[in-house]
């Protein structure tokens, strides 16, 4: 075993301890998106960050501890066994500490990136708008020109991740007028910046979630504050999705085991064994379903991730693990809350509230139907090649 491999178990070993103990029995209070929670979290955040649990996947340079998304995988597996894992654990800035140490100005990476690596700003990212088509980046409305060395940025955006608490949002708005594959641009835009304004939190499916809907009133931010070039956000773009998909799917496999674990814990209880759950025909055939589901999925992921460290294109790999990903959560959930019965569904379940996250799987990150359609073009183009160059050589000979 190589020390990456130990260096991960030992890591992660000590993420489910600290999961255990110190964030499961309060996501009752965590649930509630008040001021109370708000200030756990920052507690927690603390206590993760002294027991070196914190940023385990931040660039290198910046203090990150893995130089692979493969190696990291069984990492964030763990971090995402419970919803606020990721924030707690610094995990849902991953993707934006990337970004931002890649394609930042130096007054970017002054300015936002350091206070983001030591846990000291929250991040989000601004895509979706309420007039246009989420899967269609032509058809984004937000509006960003150059004047006097500054940018000026009007429009809307909405279920914005993190946005009540965000210090700042890279805000994906259209710079010029151009082909859309160098008409959007990337812009930081801190969060006290005048004309930034939080609209209103938004509900997903009885709960909120931390997302936000956001209206941007002539702000202006420096030239600086774009990311890359102008003009680059549809390149920009596809390279947060190559990992940023990988991120959040490991992350709900997390939910899916988590599931899993507390179905058969179920079964085997004291209460379980007065129903003899475990000689049930249907009942083992949901234990087999549900562990194929997340096998499956946890090997997509790997493939995925293998071709992001190697540099190779991996967005049909990227999708379909995203989509196996969301099934076995979805079915992980339903399984568990079936077996529990109707304990499952209160609200003092933590099934209740993975129940209702495994169905905004299926839409946020990437719709089922728009995937499925992609990766099914991708891969009839990919064997008309092929038949191609079959007919062509036999052709030749």
């Amino acid at each position: 075993m190589s020390q990456v491999a130990i260096s991960s178990a030992a890591l992660g070993r000590k993420l489910r301890q600290f999961l255990n103990t110190q964030i499961i029995p309060n996501e009752g209070i965590l649930a509630q998106g008040d001021n109370l929670a708000r200030e756990l979290t920052l507690d927690l955040t603390r206590r993760a960050q002294q027991a070196g649990l914190f940023g385990s996947f931040y660039p290198l340079h910046r203090g990150g501890r893995f130089g692979s998304l493969v190696d990291y995988l069984s990492v964030a597996e763990q971090e995402g066994r419970s919803e606020y894992g990721p924030g707690i654990f610094g995990a849902d800035a991953t993707l934006d500490a990337y970004m931002l140490s890649q394609h930042g100005s130096a007054s970017v990476k002054q300015r936002f990136l350091t206070p983001l690596l030591k846990g000291d700003a929250v991040s989000s990212y601004a895509m979706s708008e309420p007039d246009s088509i989420g899967s269609i980046p032509a058809t984004m409305q937000c509006q960003a020109h150059l004047q006097d060395g500054k940018w000026h940025i009007n429009g809307r955006k909405w279920f914005i991740c993190r946005a009540q608490v965000a210090s700042f949002a890279t805000v994906v708005a259209r710079s010029s007028d151009g082909p859309i594959d160098q008409s959007l641009s990337m812009i930081v835009v801190p969060s006290d910046a005048q004309g930034f304004k939080l609209v209103r939190p938004i509900s997903l499916l009885g709960r909120y979630q931390g997302q936000n809907e956001l209206s941007f009133h002539h702000v202006q931010v420096p030239q600086d504050y774009v990311l890359g070039q102008a003009g680059q956000g549809i390149a920009l773009m596809q390279k947060r999705l190559a990992l940023g998909r990988v991120l959040r799917s490991v992350q709900w496999l997390g939910l899916a085991q988590r599931s899993f674990e507390i179905m058969c814990e179920r079964i085997h209880s004291e209460r379980g064994q007065m129903a003899r759950l475990a000689d049930k025909q249907l009942v083992r055939a949901r234990v087999y379903t549900v562990y194929r589901a997340i096998s499956a999925a946890r090997c997509l992921l790997r493939e995925a991730a293998l071709k992001f460290d190697a540099g190779l294109p991996n967005a049909v790999e990227v999708n379909v693990a995203k989509l196996a990903v969301s099934d076995a959560l979805s079915q992980a959930a339903d399984s568990a809350i079936q077996i529990m019965g109707a304990e499952g569904l209160a609200d003092w379940s933590p099934l209740s509230g993975i129940y209702r996250a495994a169905r905004t799987t299926h839409i946020l990150d990437g719709a089922d139907d728009a995937l499925i359609s992609t990766v099914g073009k991708h891969l009839l183009q990919a064997q008309y090649a092929i038949q191609e160059e079959t007919d062509m050589n036999k052709a030749i000979a």
